[in-house]
């Protein structure tokens, strides 16, 4: 390490302190927090009521609204929020989107599942819309508050580790809480925590670092002009695929395939632990227990991994991880409601998918370009949706079909290895991704990149 590094690296850790921070790990927080309560979590509650698994599983597409979240986004880059517009264009927006997510898990309480599974849906894509949009402007506000690369790493896992704690909640805590007073109290009391991001909007502050090149454009190209509407809409895409050419493609490909096995899984992981017979006390118990600790060192190994090896070679290492750790739910469908079990699986797969995520979000936040990074960074988590978002709607229809001639068991531990399996393409995609970089990069440039991105 040159001493220009170890100079650079303890501002960094130095920079733990700061404030921005502190807000990072709260803005992840509010992003994590309703995306299982309109999803997974909403899958145990349904399946809790005898909902079939197929019926589960297609009510998952309400998540395609993270999917499709680009397509509004070029809005959110260019307009004020409405009635809170004064508090900047990214803080106005995250408020807005905070309070939509808040009012529709109160419906969610307030209903329960006694209006029908329409009704449930038509709330669970409220959540979802605003939660999707609620990313975009968390996302521009992470990348745009960095003052550099290491920072955006720094900011990028404290993200991680507020995303992490939010799904700890909705996919563990809340189990326990429902078991003792009702899915419709929990859900109200999720949507009081929603409070949290309430709280680190008010904190932070609005970024100035893209604020020239989004003015410059304002002024001389408004949105409802038609070159303000092509620069808005068009400008992103176009700016995105000039900076990286072809391998563009290939790296919108290695990403829309990057999060397939841990899609599929998703909406039958809790319905798996409810026919496997542990209680929902015991779920939440090791998940929070056992889930948080292996989340936390996962997410750290992921930052180390990332500032050490670079991005490329710690997504190859967390989609690895992410096949072994999504198929080994099958020794659990062999063994049965044995606690150890479950609490080793549920060890490996937090560690896993925390080391992985931090990789995913690092990488795709250092493509972003300023004054378009609320779209383009809309753009790159929307692509990693794409396939895994459409797939999981299958995935109760698969359980069952391989339930046909053997125990529901024995189809859940095929699925999840099927399942697993899924995260070879990216896997494949990742090294023919680090070789096309290294060879389309002239000797220094490839010199350089190979210190940035670790091939």
């Amino acid at each position: 390490m040159t001493a220009k590094s170890a100079v650079r690296r303890r501002g960094v850790f130095s920079s733990l302190g700061q404030p921005k921070v502190a807000v990072m790990l709260m803005l992840g927080f509010s992003s994590g927090l309703p995306f299982f309560l309109s999803g997974n979590t909403l899958g145990y509650w349904l399946r809790d009521a005898g909902t079939t698994l197929a019926a589960i599983g297609f009510l998952s597409w309400v998540g395609l609204a993270y999917s499709l979240k680009f397509l509004w986004a070029p809005v959110i880059d260019r307009v004020d929020a409405p009635l809170f517009g004064r508090l900047g264009r990214r803080r106005g927006w995250m408020i807005v989107s905070q309070l939509i997510v808040a009012l529709g898990l109160v419906m969610l309480a307030v209903i329960g599942l006694r209006a029908g599974l329409v009704a449930v849906g038509i709330f669970a894509l409220v959540v979802a819309f605003a939660s999707s949009t609620q990313d975009i402007v968390v996302d521009a506000w992470r990348i745009e508050a960095a003052s550099d690369s290491d920072e955006l790493g720094l900011l990028s896992s404290a993200y991680q580790l507020g995303y992490r704690a939010a799904i700890i909640v909705t996919d563990a805590f809340i189990l326990i809480s429902a078991s003792h007073f009702g899915w419709r109290l929990s859900y109200a009391a999720m949507a009081v925590l929603m409070g949290v991001g309430l709280c680190a909007t008010l904190m932070a502050g609005e970024p100035v670092r893209a604020a020239r090149p989004l003015e410059s454009r304002a002024d001389t190209a408004p949105l409802w002009s038609g070159r303000g509407f092509f620069d808005a809409v068009i400008g992103p895409f176009r700016e995105f695929f000039r900076t990286y050419g072809w391998l563009a493609v290939l790296m919108l490909a290695m990403i829309s395939f990057y999060q397939l096995p841990e899609f599929v899984m998703g909406p039958m992981a809790n319905p798996f632990y409810h026919d496997l017979g542990l209680s929902k006390d015991a779920v939440g118990a090791v998940r929070g227990s056992i889930g948080l600790v292996a989340t936390l060192i996962g997410i750290a190994a992921g930052g180390v991994s990332t500032l050490r090896f670079g991005y490329l070679r710690t997504l190859i290492a967390g989609v690895i991880l992410k096949i072994v750790v999504i198929a080994n739910f099958a020794t659990l469908a062999h063994t049965g409601p044995d606690l150890r079990v479950f609490g080793a699986v549920m060890f490996a797969d937090n560690f896993g998918i925390g080391f992985a995520g931090v990789a995913l979000v690092t990488y795709m936040s250092s493509l972003t370009t300023i004054g378009y990074t609320a779209t383009q960074y809309a753009l790159l988590s929307s692509a990693y949706t794409y396939v895994g978002k459409f797939a999981k709607g299958f995935s109760g229809v698969a359980v069952e079909r391989l339930a046909v001639g053997r125990p529901l068991l024995d189809a859940y531990g095929l699925f999840f290895i099927g399942a697993g399996l899924l995260g070879v393409p990216a896997l494949i995609l990742c090294i023919v991704l680090a070789r096309a970089v290294r060879q389309t990069r002239p000797a220094p440039a490839a010199a350089a990149e190979q210190g940035r991105v670790g091939l």
